[in-house]
């Protein structure tokens, strides 16, 4: 048994000899437009400040400080990830470990908070001052807990809400793996130790590297964690500099540099995924794998997977109640507590479902042009479609900022520019999950209602649509679920005195350190995002026992 090497290939239907409906290739090159917009402008507005001045930026001291910074912070959290999320994958999918389906579910949802959430917790925990471990220490006569801002408190934030991204990949690269190879490799004397060194693990190498990368570009793209933990990464000066400086010159410069460091990431992922395709060239008969028995190890594996359910759930779900409770036992109410909040809470519900329907509307023609009918228009007008993918929040809202205050000022700060990041940033979601839903549909059903007279547009209203109707309200939902929580360009383009509960984190905890507020606002946010997680669960049975 061998392995081998190949990069897979979509499979398309065999249509594409009839030409696509005009208004779903008007409709597909009206979002590509307007996808290269802002990056359009950004290289413009940064090269307009030439090129002596901008490579004088580059070499400034404060400059490469947060470069290096950047690439620190993005090594440490991969490095520790993988340390986190290998053996959370192995352990619950190949080992007896007790209870290794809750720990499998458990390790997971942390992906549900956000990180500025998750790092408010961690700073309302283990804060130097005023924190829930000081204030229950200060009887002791504990005035003051060393710091965690900086390095420490970044790395363990983004750490501990970006693991379950790595995790996945690597699980499901162990639950997809044909055990024969561990099994040979047992049966010529192995140990198990020695099996995973010298067979599982050269096995895992592809979906590890996907995963860590898909952890480095999270980790660098991030804006809350670093500006809660006061951490100068490129996301944080951008906005300083963007906030403190009349001449933004540099800001857009600094954000070109984002661009171009996402980029190379990327790249990689895309490197690491086309020699990812390691399968079996035998018989490859795949069955279930003999559990791993832990023995007298149980103890330290459990040990671990507590630690880490402990740190990364447990701890910011309490410390968002100790502080709700702390706020109603100081004379505040609950009842009063969730009123104020209702209405952020309302244009959270609202700007997202918005960005959400018009992401969808807006995604469903490149994704039938791409899966319907292939060609090269249709695979350039995709590709421009997943700009967003490759652009920070805040390097968006920035050149949106730019756009708009100099040729679009009846836009600027208005709902609509926000709900047009928000469009830029999340129509690739929208885009890869109705792809998916398209690509499971055989086009004959089309073909037929066509071949009855149907109008391109009946077609699509009658056929198309109910067949993806699942695969619709998944992308809506995960764009909804984003957009909620999407930060920094809902503080730079959200029109005055529209708040929303991210804007309410924010300010409730890096401008004014109100806990209390802060509690509230988390706790309401992670309700709704756990309504659209559901609904996004359902929607995936759904699909299965269609099926």
């Amino acid at each position: 048994m061998e392995l081998q090497s190949q990069p897979a290939k979509a499979q398309f239907p065999p249509s594409g000899r009839s030409r696509p409906p005009l208004f779903l290739v008007l409709m597909a090159s009206l979002v590509a437009v307007g996808m290269a917009l802002p990056l359009v402008y950004l290289v413009l507005r940064a090269l307009g400040i030439g090129v002596v001045d901008f490579w004088a930026i580059l070499q400034r001291p404060r400059t490469i400080q947060v470069f290096f910074n950047s690439i620190g912070m993005v090594l440490a959290v991969t490095i520790l990830s993988a340390l986190i999320a290998i053996p959370l994958a192995f352990l619950t999918v190949r080992t007896d470990l007790p209870g290794r389906r809750f720990w499998g579910v458990t390790s997971t949802l942390p992906l549900a908070i956000p990180t500025y959430v998750g790092s408010f917790a961690l700073l309302a925990f283990a804060g130097p001052r005023g924190s829930m471990l000081q204030i229950l220490l200060e009887p002791w006569g504990v005035q003051r807990l060393p710091s965690i801002y900086g390095w420490t408190g970044v790395i363990l934030a983004t750490t501990l809400f970006s693991y379950p991204y790595l995790l996945l990949t690597v699980r499901a690269s162990l639950q997809g793996m044909d055990p024969a190879m561990e099994e040979a490799s047992m049966s010529l004397g192995y140990s198990h130790s020695e099996t995973f060194w010298r067979v599982t693990l050269p096995q895992l190498r592809p979906a590890i590297a996907a995963g860590a990368l898909l952890v480095s570009l999270y980790s660098l793209q991030d804006f809350g964690t670093p500006a809660l933990m006061r951490f100068n990464s490129f996301t944080r000066i951008i906005f300083l500099q963007y906030r403190a400086s009349f001449d933004r010159s540099m800001a857009a410069a600094l954000a070109l540099v984002l661009v171009a460091l996402v980029g190379c990431i990327l790249w990689l992922e895309y490197r690491a995924r086309s020699k990812a395709a390691y399968y079996s060239s035998g018989s490859a008969s795949q069955h279930q794998p003999k559990l791993i028995p832990l023995g007298p190890w149980k103890w330290l594996a459990l040990a671990f997977c507590s630690l880490v359910f402990l740190s990364s759930l447990v701890m910011p779900l309490t410390v968002l109640v100790f502080w709700l409770g702390r706020g109603m036992t100081a004379g505040q109410s609950a009842i009063d507590l969730v009123r104020a909040m209702l209405p952020s809470a309302v244009n959270s519900i609202y700007g997202s479902g918005l960005a959400a329907l018009i992401a969808v509307i807006f995604a469903l023609p490149i994704a039938i042009l791409a899966v319907r009918f292939p060609s090269p228009l249709s695979s350039l007008l995709e590709r421009l479609s997943y700009i967003g993918f490759g652009m920070p929040g805040i390097v968006v809202a920035l050149s949106l900022v730019f756009f708009g205050a100099n040729y679009a000022r009846a836009l600027y700060q208005t709902l609509p520019m926000l709900l047009f990041a928000y469009l830029v940033l999340f129509i690739p979601q929208g885009v890869g999950t109705l792809r998916s839903s398209l690509l499971q549909v055989s086009p004959s059903l089309e073909e037929s209602a066509r071949s009855l007279g149907r109008t391109p547009w009946q077609t699509l209203r009658e056929v198309t649509i109910p067949l993806v109707r699942p695969g619709i309200i998944s992308g809506a939902m995960l764009i909804f679920l984003t957009a909620i929580k999407e930060l920094p360009a809902t503080l730079l383009l959200s029109p005055i005195g529209f708040r929303t509960l991210a804007t309410e984190i924010w300010q409730a905890t890096a401008e004014n350190a109100a806990f209390t507020q802060a509690a509230v606002a988390s706790l309401m946010m992670l309700v709704v995002s756990t309504l659209a997680t559901l609904i996004i669960l359902s929607q995936e049975r759904l699909s299965r026992n269609r099926e």
